[in-house]
């Protein structure tokens, strides 16, 4: 079984920064891709960065310029660095990986609990 945790949450005033951070563990032979998406009150989830093991990235159009996505394959991690934070960026973020398991064939989604960025007027 895999898990995923995410860190890195809290609030912050607009225009600050946050760092998220979110580690794999389990019996995972390879992972296609790691990124985060994010479910604000009301609204539907979103897509806001994605990088696969090759480091190929996308990016929701709302965050270019002001989120990076990194990772480490060896330690199957991914982090989010949020920079010129604004409140329309509150939201409980999700980690999400793309696993294949060892000794079984197939691919699994799996999902972090979420983590909580609230960002202050």
């Amino acid at each position: 079984q895999v898990e995923l945790v995410e860190s890195g949450g809290g609030l912050v005033q607009a225009g600050g920064s946050l760092r998220l951070s979110c580690a794999a563990s389990g019996s995972i032979f390879s992972i296609n891709h790691m990124g985060w998406y994010r479910r604000a009150p009301g609204k539907q989830r979103e897509l806001v960065a994605i990088i696969t093991r090759g480091g190929r990235t996308n990016f929701a159009d709302s965050v270019k310029g002001r989120f990076t996505i990194s990772k480490d394959n060896a330690k199957n991690t991914v982090d989010l660095q949020m920079n010129s934070l604004k409140p329309e960026d509150t939201a409980v973020y999700y980690c999400n990986a793309e696993i294949q398991l060892r000794g079984r064939t197939g691919q699994f989604l799996y999902w972090g609990q979420g983590t909580q960025v609230t960002v202050s007027t």
